[in-house]
């Protein structure tokens, strides 16, 4: 997919009061920016925002962060919430592979919604359910590790279920098709559409004790 560029991305950005300009700085002090000691839940590729900002709508107990690579991309979701206030919501413009340097024992739950499938065997190690990217994560949890993943894509699944189970997680739900299990689900734009053309959604949520 052809990433269009968004003029003033950037600057629109910057005038949001969700989004944390210098994420780094906040490493073990997350709870400072949110006011409160709930757990927060980290959405990596968080695309135009349709999950996370209905998550935070519904969950107002826990605290959401949304994460997107692309200035270009991110500002899609803060656009739609200009005249809104979600005081549990945060956004961050950062590259999952350097997540280190931003938490650090402070998240209680990874979300991976329709990652980019990196098909090629030889960019695995770019794929966010790789081993290398499984390891980055260990250190941003709090307690129990906990990643939920939502795919289109069989392959992927395929491998992150690989992936995990290596890497000592547990697998709590396993579906090849997430309309199939009663348990809420917020959806994004891209599962929309892919469900509107007919196709099925792969779901696992997988635990790790520490």
């Amino acid at each position: 997919m052809r990433l269009r560029n968004v003029k003033n991305a950037k600057e629109k950005l910057e005038s949001c009061n969700l989004f944390i300009a210098n994420p780094v700085d906040y490493k073990e002090k997350w709870s400072s920016v949110f006011q409160n000691d709930h757990e927060i839940h980290l959405e990596i590729g968080m695309g135009k925002g349709d999950f996370l900002i209905a998550m935070a709508k519904a969950y107002p107990n826990i605290n959401f962060i949304g994460m997107e690579k692309y200035e270009s991309v991110l500002v899609r979701a803060i656009e739609k919430i200009s005249l809104e206030n979600i005081p549990n919501l945060r956004f961050m413009c950062f590259d999952a592979k350097n997540l280190q340097d931003v938490f650090y024992k402070e998240i209680s739950k990874i979300y991976l919604n329709f990652s980019d499938p990196w098909p090629k065997t030889r960019h695995a190690k770019r794929r966010l359910t790789h081993a290398n990217f499984l390891a980055i994560y260990d250190n941003l949890f709090q307690n129990e590790k906990v990643i939920v993943q939502k795919t289109d894509n069989i392959d992927l699944f395929a491998f992150s279920l690989e992936q995990l189970s290596l890497y000592g997680y547990i697998f709590k739900r396993v579906s090849l098709d997430l309309s199939s299990l009663a348990i809420p689900n917020f959806k994004t734009e891209y599962e929309q559409k892919f469900e509107n053309l007919g196709y099925k959604i792969n779901y696992v949520e997988a635990y790790k004790k520490i």
